[in-house]
């Protein structure tokens, strides 16, 4: 097995050396010592492991990285689905893997939990040009390995900061493309001072205005980075944020705005005092959010390492919408009297205000020795939010005060976990693996859509695999793992949802050679009570779930790496499901039907991406990336008009290295050219019915409808890096 291992890493794919491993040079950034992979040892796995998994290293990130957000640079992944509520890939994005939507994504950065505790999503936008700081990153689809923060119900995320540079350098890298789409950010690192000490950072600007009309961003971040390292130890602090700025896009087209005006976008439309069609000028979305973590490894022994992180993050913004005949009695208000008229609605502008800390620790201890490897670990993260909404203008005021709440929330959740893993290696060709965690997550809320909630939840998630080498070339795995997974606040508006449960089944091939390497790997995920989203959205654009029962997802998952000719390397790979709700009920036109087993919403049955690279020197290349995402259904019921139609993306990316003996040691030029074919594509839309009995008195009618987020048509991004 060792040899096997060996030869993985020799061809490159991303496993995780040693504590004490060196990287060669890095010509743009300096020597990168692999000490930093500590930070996500107890999370990540490699290819010993039986776990179904892909890597994403910054070399690959690089060519592409010209301002679009973290899931669209993850596009080309096995199993993935990504979307762009305005249409380019900056401001609000998402990611779903395997049919699950980012709420069922785990999501932690150096090991630390970043979805947000309450919703459980995961947004990009608070975080723009992360990309840019991301040294590497994992996803594990499946439940995975043991994590810190919510449970895996699709796959699990873990991203790797950029490591210390043992050299100083400085980059600065600008961007222009479609849709006055601009990216600057600098670039800094003082190398290691005294053999012990560096300091880095990046502070970055990115503007858009969208294609979806008014879907601009204005997004600002920044991170830096303060490190000691000695022979043994390495402690980091890292201070990092953004603050974002987005005119709303939620709310998509109808099938006719889709024939006829793609771009349109009814979010802020008002009708004026003369009857004419405006659009508030400041519908948008405004949020802060700053993390801090602190890391201490510490290497005690040929054997034994350690890991302790403090965090905590500080977030606070809101949205501001137009509303129109707003009830005075939804905001607390009397009706009044206008010229001897009484009145009991108005205009107004409203503002939804989140303000939220979220703290913790994670920690872990790795015993590697001989045939074994053992991880104790855990962590304890305490989250407090609060929502309260704010009148900013109103035509009529009724009796509202300066500085009123018109609802005023608060939520606590805490999450403890522990778990143990353990990797034994048997003999030369069998090794086994066993990972059990406990975790006990407490939550309450007061909200008027959760009511008042005090649930405390107690999981136990048992993991167990083998791994057989059969030679030098062909490795096998295959694993159990158990998942649960509390409700998140939009689950309480639902009713009194039950928490998740997922016994996820993995049987893997990987092949691999000098020029060629294959994954294959089948699963089968059965879940009892699954939260699968319904289709429908709240008021304020957030995707409703509701308990299914019975349901499954099945599915059989390619992807491979094969160099040819010297010049050429090719990647595609390709996902086939089959994902169904057990014995489906739903009540349509005022009876209760049994539908049998339905399909599983926002989960197409074929997933194929694909990368095809020539680079005909080492300082020039091109690479043609293909995606096709196959049919899917928004809803559970089947139902044509639910639908979203199959579509296939094609992009050109082209990055050229001038390499320079002067003050700029080097330049970086790029190129993206995205949906080059100019399809139109519609990744991501919503399905809802009501029951309409007022038309036809007596009987009850099922009304269905559907909104779609369409996706830019060919589009461009030119970008240029100089390095110092």
């Amino acid at each position: 097995m060792k040899t096997l291992f060996t030869t993985l890493a020799l061809c490159g794919l991303g496993l995780t050396m040693s504590a004490q491993q060196e990287e060669p040079a890095d010509t743009l950034e300096g020597k990168k010592v692999v000490l930093d992979e500590v930070l996500v040892q107890a999370v990540r796995v490699t290819k010993e492991f039986p776990i179904t998994f892909s890597n994403l290293e910054k070399e690959d990130i690089t060519p592409r990285n010209l301002g679009q957000d973290v899931p669209i640079l993850m596009n080309f992944m096995p199993a993935v689905v990504t979307t762009s509520d305005a249409g380019a890939g900056i401001g609000y994005t998402s990611i779903r893997v395997r049919g699950s939507d980012a709420t069922r994504v785990n999501v932690t950065i150096n090991g630390v939990p970043y979805n947000d505790a309450e919703s459980q999503g995961t947004f990009w936008v608070n975080m723009p040009d992360f990309s840019s700081s991301t040294q590497s990153l994992q996803l594990q689809r499946g439940v995975g390995t043991s994590t810190n923060g919510a449970g895996a119900f699709g796959a699990s995320l873990n991203m790797l900061t950029d490591a210390f540079s043992e050299e100083a350098y400085a980059k600065v890298s600008s961007s222009i493309g479609s849709f006055n789409t601009l990216r600057n950010n600098v670039k800094f690192s003082t190398g290691l001072l005294n053999d012990h000490v560096e300091f880095s950072g990046r502070i970055s600007r990115i503007t858009s205005d969208g294609y979806v009309d008014r879907a601009s961003s204005k997004l600002d971040a920044y991170f830096l980075q303060g490190v000691y390292k000695d022979d043994n130890t390495l402690v980091k602090a890292l201070l990092f944020g953004g603050h974002e700025v987005t005119y709303q896009a939620w709310d998509g087209v109808t099938a006719e705005q889709l024939e006829n005006d793609r771009t349109f976008n009814p979010v802020g439309m008002y009708t004026d005092e003369n009857g004419n069609i405006q659009f508030y000028d400041k519908e948008e979305d405004n949020y802060k959010q700053d993390h801090f973590q602190l890391h201490w490894n510490e290497t005690w022994s040929p054997e034994w390492t350690t890991h302790l992180a403090l965090h905590y993050t500080r977030g606070r913004g809101y949205f501001e919408q137009y509303k129109e005949d707003e009830d005075f009695s939804d905001y607390g208000l009397e009706p009044i009297t206008v010229d001897g008229e009484p009145l009991e609605s108005t205009d107004l502008i409203r503002r939804r205000w989140l303000d939220n800390d979220f703290y913790g620790t994670v920690f872990s201890a790795t015993y590697d020795k001989n045939n074994l490897k053992l991880i104790l670990g855990g962590g304890y993260n305490e989250y407090k939010g609060d929502h309260f909404g704010e009148i900013i203008w109103a035509q009529y005021a009724s009796n509202s005060e300066i500085r009123d709440r018109y609802y005023d929330d608060n939520s606590t959740k805490t999450d403890l976990n522990g778990y143990a893993k353990v990797n034994y290696q048997l003999n030369n060709k069998w090794s086994v693996f066993g990972d059990v965690q406990y975790r006990r997550v407490g939550y309450e809320a007061n909200g008027e859509d959760t009511g008042l909630v005090d649930d405390t939840f107690n999981f136990f998630n048992p993991k167990t695999g083998v791994t057989f080498d059969l030679n030098r070339n062909n490795n096998f795995y295959f694993s159990y793992a158990r998942a649960n997974r509390e409700p998140n606040r939009n689950d309480y508006e639902s009713g009194s949802p039950r928490p998740e449960k997922l016994n996820d089944f993995e049987l893997g091939w990987r092949y691999v050679s000098q020029d060629f390497q294959l994954n294959a790997n089948v699963y089968y995920m059965r879940y009892k009570d699954q939260l699968v989203l319904t289709g429908e959205l709240n008021d304020v654009g957030a995707p409703l779930r509701a308990n299914v029962g019975d349901s499954y997802r099945l599915g059989l998952e390619l992807d491979a790496n094969l160099r040819f000719a010297q010049k050429f390397l090719w990647r595609p790979n390709l996902a086939l499901s089959d994902n169904r709700n057990l014995d489906f009920y739903f009540q349509r036109d005022g009876l209760l039907q049994d539908l049998g087993n339905t399909h599983i919403a926002y989960s197409p049955q074929l997933i194929a991406g694909n990368i095809l690279t020539y680079q005909p020197h080492e300082n020039f290349q091109v690479s043609l990336l293909s995606k096709f995402v196959g049919k899917q259904y928004m809803g559970n019921i089947d139902s044509e008009g639910s639908t979203l139609d199959s579509y296939t993306q094609t992009d050109f990316n082209v990055q050229y290295v001038i390499e320079t003996n002067a003050f700029v040691k080097s330049i970086v030029l790029s190129g993206l050219v995205n949906n080059i074919f100019d399809a139109d594509i519609v990744s991501n839309g919503y399905f809802y019915t009501y029951d309409d009995d007022f038309s036809n008195p007596g009987t009850v009618t099922t009304i269905e409808g559907a909104g779609y987020y369409p996706q830019a048509g060919i589009n461009f991004l030119l970008g240029a890096t100089f390095n110092f």
